[in-house]
C-alpha cells in the first residue's frame, strides 16, 4: 500500500471514529433531555393533583435530582449527557446533517440548533455546578428570564427585539404541533410497523404539549416587550404556573404535565430509532 493509500485510509478510519462519536452523544444527549422532562412534567403533575409536586423549569427539575439518592452522581451524568446533546445541536447547526439548507426556513431552524447547543451547554454547567456546590440552589428559570429580558429591553432596541425573540419562540411552539399533527417526526425515525403504533401517541402528545408551552413562553415575551415590563417574562415553569392560576388550572395543568411526561418518552425514542447522520 502506498504512502497516499495509507493517509486516505487512516483518514476514513478517523472519520468514522468522530461520527460514530458523534451519534453516541446524540443517543445519550437525546436520553438526558428525556429525564429533565420527566422530572418537570411528573413534577408539574403532582402539583396538579395535590400539594406533593411544583412547577419548575429545566434547572428546577435538575437541582430537584440533588438530594434525592446518588443524587450527585446522577447530576454528573446529566451533565455529561446535556453536554452530548450540546455537541450534537452544534454538529446540527453547523454541518446540517438533515439538509435543512440555506434558505429561510433552514436557516431558521439551524439558529434555532445553535441556540439549543448553547442553552444546554449552559444547562450541563449548571448540573456540575450542583453536583459539586460550586454554585446555589434551584430556582425554575423564570428570574433569570426576567433579569436576561430586564437587560435586553435596557439595550438599544431591545423592546423590539425581545419581541421579535417571543414570536419566534411562538413560531417555534406552533411548529411543534405542526410536527406532531403531521407526523412530520417519521422522517427522523427509524422504526417498525409495530414500534411506530404505540410510539406515535407518545410522540404526539410530547409535540403538543411542548408546543403548547412554548407558545406561552412567547407570549410571555410579546407582552414583556409590549409593556416593558421584565416581570412579565418567565421561563418554562412560569409558563406551567401560567396554566395551573387558569380556571380548572388543575386539569389544564394535569393535562400538559402529562404531555411533557410524554415528550420525556419522546427523547428516549429519539434516543433508541433517531436516524442520526453526521454528513
Amino acid at each position: 500500500m502506498s504512502d497516499e493509500s495509507r493517509t486516505h485510509a487512516a483518514l476514513r478510519h478517523a472519520e468514522q471514529g468522530a461520527s460514530t462519536g458523534v451519534k453516541w452523544a446524540a443517543r445519550i444527549g437525546y436520553a438526558a433531555r428525556g429525564v429533565v422532562y420527566l422530572v418537570i412534567g411528573g413534577l408539574a403533575f403532582l402539583a396538579a393533583i395535590g400539594p406533593g409536586g411544583q412547577t419548575t423549569g429545566s434547572k428546577g427539575a435538575l437541582a430537584s435530582l440533588r438530594d434525592e439518592p446518588f443524587g450527585q452522581a446522577i447530576l454528573i451524568a446529566m451533565a455529561i449527557g446535556l453536554v452530548c446533546f450540546a455537541i450534537w445541536r452544534a454538529v446540527e447547526a453547523i454541518r446540517d446533517p438533515d439538509h435543512h439548507g440555506h434558505d429561510a426556513k433552514g436557516v431558521a431552524v439551524r439558529l434555532g440548533e445553535g441556540i439549543s447547543a448553547i442553552t444546554h451547554t449552559f444547562l450541563a454547567i449548571y448540573a456540575a455546578s450542583l453536583a459539586f456546590g460550586w454554585g446555589g440552589g434551584g430556582g425554575d428559570g423564570g428570574n433569570s428570564a426576567q433579569s436576561r429580558s430586564g437587560w435586553l429591553m435596557s439595550q438599544p432596541f431591545g423592546q423590539w427585539i425581545l419581541g421579535a425573540i417571543g414570536l419566534a419562540i411562538i413560531g417555534v411552539g406552533i411548529g411543534q404541533i405542526i410536527r406532531g399533527y403531521k407526523e412530520k417526526y417519521h422522517k427522523y425515525l427509524r422504526m417498525d410497523y409495530q414500534t411506530q403504533r404505540w410510539a406515535d401517541p407518545v410522540c404526539k402528545a410530547g409535540l403538543y404539549a411542548r408546543g403548547v408551552v412554548f407558545g406561552i413562553i412567547g407570549i410571555m415575551l410579546v407582552v414583556a416587550a409590549w409593556r416593558h415590563d421584565m416581570f412579565e417574562a418567565g421561563g418554562l415553569g412560569e409558563a406551567l404556573r401560567v396554566l395551573q392560576n387558569q380556571p380548572y388550572g388543575w386539569l389544564l395543568l394535569g393535562v400538559v404535565a402529562l404531555g411533557l411526561i410524554a415528550f420525556g418518552f419522546y427523547s428516549f425514542i429519539e434516543a433508541r430509532y433517531r436516524r442520526i447522520r453526521t454528513t
